[in-house]
């Protein structure tokens, strides 16, 4: 494996590993932990890893191994009710309390100095945010990579249920603390009957031969929508960020299914007046841990040194990078979003986008979306290996899916921020969603989504209604010769569950509705021009 670590540091001190000690947890329950050290003399700090994935490949290779070579004690844990630790495992509810109990385990290690980090990505962030409700004074440094701090987010985007992502999350949780060929045989199983899973009729239920059984939580999670359902109650952690003052580095990918929850946590630690770090790269979420490995581990050794060693020789001199999609150079920035102009386009006739306002009140486009056949979801931020930038030839030539693209660019064009789109529309049975996507289009016509978002529509039968979609945000270069383009159309399946058109809960739906749905004038898609082409 260290052959594939190619651009990492040199290994500082060989490693030892004293693997299956039990930590006791909040409830007594057992907590299977491995301990990663260097093998010298002498005092090192400790991180902490606590994962719901089992302590083998990659964790204790990525974590304890490597991080444990580069002088820290590493402790990798296993959360309750996985990878053989006792109690039964909750999607929320433990991991406060669990990661207290482990930190007062450690102040009981002679190993232990008093100087703790943690680290790690997904729901390794999760169990960090959690910890950090209430630090522990001995925590020194927070490195959250592609993290989680609100699972409701994961599975639901304004009613509408994030199913694709919802599988997958379920099956990482339920199958990869087992080791890797249970997890490698669930994964072919899911991929072989994707289809089955998510065109069910009704849809609940209809994941269990997919997923191989039942996942009671995973049928709540699927069914409580509404962010303020009491089921929803203590689930995000978005607290822990506003008053936070233990520094924390944040790192995630343009593609990822959690770049919103990162950039989120920058803002309420910005807010918060917390010493914080910003890198996003051109990664999905699995992807930062493959190709994006070197610079994702350089920065989060860096921060751990700097806070925890007194070392701060490898920060960058600007607290935020970000790469600029379209190009491969980095963009060093002192903040995200940076200062800029929020610009509009809007969508005209004849499926062009332009810089003024249509002064026709005509009706602009209309399409048919038949839930039968769905309009198909393509790359964008999924938890899967399908998520990142894919040719939407093939998707933009269906019926069902409007574009609207600007002339050839006469000169480069930066996006720096957040994306988000108006739109006017109108439906003849009050119940669709509103997918809206923005593409950068080459001189031979290939358009690569740079990034998107789903909105309800929520109106009467006929009535115009306008909503407005947060489009995630982006850095992206639209070379000159590009062209701009904004892609509309009413769903992205399996990613998002069918819209049935009747108004039911797609959990339930047994009957489904074609959708007529209605552009009309004064939809516009905003995005923010950085003060300078270097943001």
């Amino acid at each position: 494996m260290r052959a594939t670590w190619r651009g990492l540091p040199a290994p500082r001190h060989p490693a030892g590993w004293e693997p299956g000690l039990v930590v006791p947890a909040a409830d007594g329950s057992p907590l299977l932990t491995d301990h990663w050290f260097p093998r010298a003399e002498g005092d090192f700090p400790t991180l902490l890893v606590r994962s719901p994935y089992g302590r083998g490949i990659p964790w204790s290779p990525m974590y304890g191994l490597l991080l444990a070579e580069q002088g820290f004690h590493v402790v990798v844990q296993s959360c309750r009710g996985t990878g053989g630790s006792g109690g039964e495992f909750h999607l929320w509810r433990n991991e406060a309390a669990d990661g207290q109990a482990t930190v007062a385990w450690l102040r009981e290690q002679p190993w232990f100095d008093g100087r703790l980090g943690t680290v790690g990505p997904s729901y390794l962030g999760y169990v960090q945010w959690a910890l950090a409700l209430d630090p522990p004074p001995e925590l020194k440094a927070m490195v959250v990579q592609v993290g989680l701090h609100d699972p409701r987010a994961l599975f639901h985007t304004d009613g509408a249920l994030q199913l694709e992502n919802a599988l997958v999350v379920a099956l990482g949780m339920t199958y990869q603390h087992q080791g890797a060929l249970p997890f490698t045989k669930a994964t072919l199983r899911l991929q072989r009957r994707l289809r089955e899973a998510t065109t069910a009729q009704p849809l609940r239920g209809g994941h269990v031969r997919a997923l191989g059984g039942e996942i009671p939580w995973l049928d709540q999670a699927m069914a409580h929508p509404d962010a303020d359902d009491p089921y929803w109650q203590g689930a995000s952690l978005a607290e822990a960020a506003d008053r936070l003052r233990v520094p924390t580095a944040l790192i995630g990918g343009w593609h990822d299914a959690l770049a919103g929850q990162t950039l989120d946590q920058y803002a309420r630690l910005r807010r918060a007046g917390c010493d914080t770090t910003l890198l996003v790269g051109p990664w999905t979420h699995t992807s930062a841990f493959q190709r994006g490995w070197p610079e994702v581990f350089g920065e989060s050794l860096a921060w751990l040194r700097a806070h925890l060693c007194g070392d701060p020789s490898g920060l960058r001199p600007t607290p935020v990078r970000v790469h600029l999609g379209g190009e491969d150079p980095w963009r060093d920035l002192a903040a995200w979003p940076p200062p800029g102009t929020d610009t509009t386009w809007y969508a005209a006739p004849g499926g062009h986008l332009i810089g003024q306002a249509p002064t026709d009140g005509a009706p602009l486009a209309a399409f048919r979306y038949d839930p039968a056949d769905p309009t198909p979801s393509l790359g964008g931020p999924l938890l899967s290996r399908t998520a990142g930038p894919r040719d939407n030839a093939a998707l933009e030539s269906r019926e069902d899916v409007l574009t609207f693209t600007g002339p050839p660019l006469a000169e480069p064009l930066d996006l720096m921020g957040p994306v988000s789109a108006r739109l006017t529309v109108s439906t003849d049975t009050g119940h669709a969603d509103v997918f809206t996507r923005l593409c950068d289009v080459d001189p031979q016509g290939r358009s690569v989504n740079v990034c998107d978002g789903l909105g309800r529509v929520r109106a009467e039968a006929g009535e115009e209604a306008r909503i407005s979609v947060p489009m995630g945000a982006t850095a992206h270069r639209f070379a000159a010769g590009h062209r701009m383009r904004w892609q509309i159309s009413a769903g992205a399946h399996p990613r998002y569950a069918r819209n049935p058109g009747t108004g039911e809960l797609p959990l339930d739906a047994v009957a489904f509705t074609p959708v007529r749905v209605t552009l009309h004038t004064d939809s516009a898609l905003t995005a923010r021009r950085p003060e300078s082409p270097e943001g």
